[in-house]
């Protein structure tokens, strides 16, 4: 288990101009993701150092929208005005989490506009839906990691999550003193609106906070 991206939802003016605005203050190359069919989304990627990413994904004007969990949440981000949406981690077999969560996990795909195919399996949306300071859980299936066009040093070095970090180490089956060596996680504000609130990015030129 490891975190494997952070999500963006696109602010008024559409996923291509926040990504290019996040991707300038942080000093990476965006990459267009394409279309989430099952979803009614797309996104573009922000490839990042050490297979992780940002997520910058916006809401389509399609029946899926409506109805997919994905969809409903990046729909009322976008709405707020967009901003940080949510983490992501990734491990190799959702099982685990299918039997914890009492569902199966969801299909996902889509097709980048070079024609390279991406398929993974998620779970976990309608726990960021009740409680935006969890993440969800992705397994990549087919295709390249979409942090592969990667070519920068840049990644991430910390999360600051308004929440409980007892709350996140118990959605994800982890020990009471468990702490991550690779990222640094920071929680504010316990008991007030749950989220993720700011990332902090490890750049040649310092540290940059979004």
């Amino acid at each position: 288990m490891r975190v494997d991206h952070v999500v963006y939802a696109a602010e008024h003016d559409g996923v291509h101009a926040t990504a290019e605005r996040l991707a300038k203050l942080i000093g990476v190359r965006p990459v267009d993701g394409g279309v989430h069919p099952r979803f009614g989304t797309r996104n573009v990627i922000l490839p990042l150092a050490h297979e992780r990413y940002v997520e910058v994904v916006e809401v389509l004007d399609h029946p899926a929208s409506d109805k997919a969990p994905f969809g409903q949440v990046v729909r009322a981000r976008s709405e707020a005005g967009g901003g940080w949406l949510g983490w992501v981690v990734t491990v190799d077999d959702l099982a685990e989490q299918e039997q914890r969560l009492g569902r199966k996990a969801v299909e996902g795909n889509r097709t980048r506009p070079d024609g390279v195919k991406l398929s993974w399996r998620q779970i976990g949306i309608k726990g960021l839906q009740a409680d935006p300071q969890l993440p969800f859980f992705v397994s990549w299936q087919d295709g390249p990691h979409p942090s592969s066009d990667a070519d920068t040093d840049v990644t991430i070095d910390s999360l600051s999550i308004a929440g409980d970090p007892d709350r996140v180490r118990d959605w994800l089956n982890l020990p009471a003193d468990y702490t991550s060596s690779v990222i640094k996680f920071s929680f504010v504000s316990p008991h007030g609106t749950p989220g993720l609130m700011s990332v902090t990015f490890a750049t040649p030129q310092g540290p940059v906070v979004v």
